[in-house]
């Protein structure tokens, strides 16, 4: 189950990121750097990869409990 849960949080992880990636776009059309951060945080694409960091962090702690 903990395998499972971090390869689904580093597929989520890619996809969100390759999104901020994309919308990087958005600087180069006049956006500021703060108009791009809260269009980053208002994307579902986006917060899917903090979703999957998250999934990610989850396991590898859970992973050290003994």
């Amino acid at each position: 189950m903990k395998y499972i849960l971090l390869v689904l949080g580093f597929i989520l992880s890619v996809i969100g990121l390759s999104f901020i990636i994309i919308y990087l776009n958005l600087l180069v059309m006049g956006y500021s750097f703060l108009d791009y951060v809260k269009y980053i945080f208002c994307k579902f694409e986006c917060i899917i990869f903090f979703i999957g960091y998250f999934i990610i962090v989850l396991c590898l702690l859970k992973g050290k409990k003994k």
